[in-house]
């Protein structure tokens, strides 16, 4: 989907792209389908900050996405083709032969009209969910599996494109974006086709406001600060930060692990790490 430039009327604007929107065929989404989202501001349960740099942005409703796809062996047909404000993706509203709607992730080159359906009997085209089992070496999937039953994990951002590149025994080996091969099981459900709106990589923000808009707060580095605010702080003029570079609370920013041990049930079947940026 292409971008679109606006009229350079001010220094923010002269920079900035935009989504056309061409793809889109419903503005509101389905009332059945949408849920109360409340803001955070990147606290927890006990008013603490979490997360940092979080907060404000506009008011958004959550829709309600499919990503197990386990209505099996039932057509869909696409009705719509909406924007979420909750993802870079597209979604699809289809409604089931039994009445039933649900939201599922866009694919690109799936049009309001098509019929989709789920499970080892739907046949290979963009859109239809298969076990990987059934998929031939060399297809292009997204909303992969990592265990089977539990709902497409892998390949959920926008464009993102997984290939299926080989099968031996009970382990299907894949290539994500970055570049790692993965083992995942055979019976794990993928998605077939290239998922939509690949050019979101390349909208170009443009000014501070439009970050503020999606609740991306200023963060402003260590070094800058007073040294009662960070272990970068303090000092007169430009100055050294003074040792290992050290999060605010004077944990190692660089190579120091911090993953537990849960991770590892995960990585053991990476066969091939991400490239290096």
């Amino acid at each position: 989907m292409p971008l679109r430039k606006v009229n350079p009327t001010s220094p923010g604007r002269r920079g900035m792209t935009l989504n056309d929107f061409t793809d889109i065929t419903k503005g509101k989404p389905e009332k059945s389908l949408v849920r109360k989202l409340v803001q955070t501001g990147g606290r927890n349960n006990q008013g603490r900050l979490t997360v940092r740099h979080k907060g404000g942005g506009h008011k958004r409703a959550y829709r309600i996405i499919d990503f197990k796809r386990d209505k099996t062996n039932i057509p869909a047909q696409v009705k719509a083709i909406e924007y979420d404000p909750n993802r870079n993706a597209r979604i699809c509203l289809v409604q089931y032969a039994d009445g039933e709607k649900r939201y599922i992730l866009a694919p690109l080159t799936v049009k309001v009209g098509a019929t989709l359906m789920s499970g080892p009997a739907a046949e290979i085209k963009d859109g239809n969910a298969v076990p990987l089992r059934n998929i031939p070496l060399g297809t292009i999937v997204h909303n992969v599996e990592m265990t089977p039953g539990k709902g497409g994990q892998l390949g959920r951002s926008a464009g993102t494109q997984i290939q299926v590149l080989a099968k031996e025994g009970k382990m299907c080996t894949l290539r994500l974006p970055s570049g790692e091969m993965r083992m995942v099981h055979v019976d794990c459900m993928a998605t077939i086709g290239q998922l939509s709106n690949p050019d979101a990589k390349n909208v170009a923000i443009g000014k501070a406001g439009r970050s503020r808009w999606m609740g991306i707060k200023p963060a402003n580095r260590g070094v800058v600060m007073n040294a009662v605010d960070h272990p970068h702080g303090g000092g007169e003029g430009k100055s050294p930060i003074g040792g290992k570079p050290q999060t605010p609370w004077g944990k190692p920013a660089m190579g120091y692990k911090t993953r537990r041990g849960k991770h590892k049930l995960s990585t053991r079947y990476i066969v091939k790490r991400r490239n290096k940026k």
